[in-house]
């Protein structure tokens, strides 16, 4: 359970170990359930194309007390990549915390910031980590970047 109270559900833990050994799966979306009680599988997918899975993101909406928003979300993606000078192909799985900076209200963001690692530490194998603030942060060629060189 997070500092929040929030519980992770077995579903997303038993979806991630789909993703991780089947390799079937190329990333799933997770959110807060409705009452904000527990964090659910939103989406899971094989669809290979980065900018399938980033609109889908990005359009993401949450609710809170009749007002809506951007909605944060967190997501764990395959990654992969070729590595410079043709020394192959890897994989890396990639969790991402989507939270915009505009438009997104203020009880889910804070509620999903303090939900974050319960659902990280129940994930494990995840080789690198995220922080999306914007759409610029979840550009294919930042992410890929940043995780090529080892930064997150």
């Amino acid at each position: 359970m997070s500092k929040s109270g929030i519980a992770v559900t077995p579903d997303c833990v038993d979806k991630f170990n789909e993703l991780k050994l089947g390799k079937t799966i190329k990333y799933i979306i997770y959110k807060l359930s409705d009452d904000y009680k527990e964090i659910v599988v939103e989406d899971s997918s094989t669809d290979p194309e980065w900018e399938n899975f980033q609109n889908k993101i990005v359009a993401a909406k949450s609710s809170y007390k009749g007002k809506e928003g951007k909605g944060p979300r967190y997501a764990v993606y395959d990654f992969q990549y070729e590595l410079e000078g043709g020394e192959g192909t890897r994989n890396k799985i990639v969790f991402i915390s989507w939270s915009p900076d505009e438009g997104t209200l203020v009880f889910p963001r804070m509620t999903y910031a303090s939900s974050k690692e319960a659902l990280k530490n129940a994930l494990n194998g995840i080789g690198a980590e995220v922080q999306a603030n914007n759409e610029d942060e979840i550009e294919y060629s930042t992410i890929l970047k940043d995780i090529s060189r080892g930064k997150r």
